[in-house]
């Protein structure tokens, strides 16, 4: 039942009713709180001397040093959030604050509001890993652990989506356990199909789906080589890559490509959901996540996903269960195998397909993650 009298700041620099913004995690986590509360939105607030200055200095470092400089994780950006921030919460009377991938916004937060930050990934953790935090200087090291750092101090709880973001945090922050709770993120599409609209039956032509903004950093070229591979082994399948334009020799008859769909827009939600719909398996050889939201999108339809076993993808694929892990150094081989195996024993693949739909009713889903927050606050 909705507390009408709980205040909620939702504390972060980028606006939560966008939906492109972090994959629509943000707009998911806002409505989720309003089944709590009044949720008030701080942001968005983007300050331009900071953020200008820091790209020109950024750009400085990568033409002589040839270092990034990690002007997001910045002292003098994370201080002007903190005042920005700090002037808003006092303006008004709330009993929590909600900081959802906001540790620059929260390191110098001047409250005593109880503070619940949520993240996928400490900075320790993606530092080397994602690619716009490889090459640093030594001080945005420094300064980047010292804001994260600074972030799970200042928090009364911080909430992970996987495992593996739960280990940086009490391996490279001593973080007490105590502190941390692990909930998997949910669905972020606006409709989605109930029981009875799903029908898993054995396909005659096996349709892939790979969903990426980004060709590279997904694996775009595993999925490609995985393609071929199937094709030349004789299996009837197609390919369709939702969300980016792959290079021009990536090309077949059996290849769809449907560049942007966009999820502000109800129309881009009803696409999304018609494709998804029409499709067998996802493909996703990521080169670095801390948590697709795309497995929980793809697990709603009971679509099985094949995925990279790397960062926090085990926080929302159960191997065996929603999917399949396969090896990050893998360049192909083990997915067309995979997939091989479920087109040649069917019976399995619709067994998968059911499993892969609970796993979504039964934790990758909005519902389960506000009902953990919930019982996280009562546990405080």
């Amino acid at each position: 039942m909705k507390n009408t009298s709980l205040k909620i700041a939702y504390l972060s620099a980028e606006d939560p009713k966008n939906k492109k913004v972090w994959s629509g995690t943000h707009y998911s986590i806002y409505k989720a709180l309003q089944s709590m509360g009044k949720v008030t939105i701080l942001g968005p607030f983007h300050p331009k001397l900071p953020l200008t200055f820091g790209k020109i200095v950024n750009q400085l470092f990568i033409k002589v040093l040839n270092k990034r400089f990690d002007y997001r994780h910045s002292i003098f950006l994370s201080k002007a959030y903190g005042r920005f921030f700090s002037t808003k919460i006092n303006s008004e009377t709330f009993d929590l604050i909600v900081a959802p991938a906001a540790s620059a916004e929260i390191a110098f937060l001047n409250t005593t509001i109880p503070v619940i930050y949520i993240t996928d990934g400490t900075f320790q953790s993606c530092l080397n890993y994602h690619k716009s935090l490889t090459g640093l200087t030594n001080q945005s090291i420094i300064s980047g652990n010292l804001i994260e750092s600074k972030a799970i101090a200042k928090s009364k709880v911080v909430i992970v989506s996987s495992e593996w973001a739960a280990d940086s945090l009490k391996t490279d922050y001593k973080t007490p356990a105590e502190k941390i709770t692990i909930i998997p993120f949910g669905a972020n599409f606006e409709t989605l199909p109930s029981e009875h609209e799903l029908v898993f039956e054995t396909p005659t032509e096996w349709k892939l789906l790979f969903v990426a903004v980004y060709w590279e950093s997904k694996g775009g070229p595993i999925i490609f080589k995985t393609f071929n591979m199937l094709r030349e082994k004789g299996y009837n399948v197609s390919l369709t890559i939702l969300g980016c334009v792959p290079p021009a020799d990536v090309k077949d008859e059996k290849i769809t490509i449907i560049p942007f769909i966009d999820k502000n827009d109800p129309d881009g939600q009803q696409q999304l959901s018609e494709i998804y719909k029409a499709h067998h398996l996802l493909i996703l050889p990521t080169r670095f996540d801390c948590s697709p939201i795309v497995i929980n999108e793809a697990s709603a339809f009971g679509i099985p996903c094949i995925v990279s076993d790397t960062g926090g993808i085990r926080g929302h694929l159960s191997n065996g269960q929603n999917g399949f892990l396969v090896d990050h150094n893998d360049t192909g081989e083990k997915f067309a195998d995979i997939i091989g195996d479920m087109i040649t024993d069917p019976l399995t693949y619709i067994k998968l397909r059911q499993s892969t739909r609970k796993e979504y009713v039964d934790k990758l889903n909005w519902h389960h993650w506000i009902t953990k927050f919930q019982e996280t606050l009562k546990q405080l």
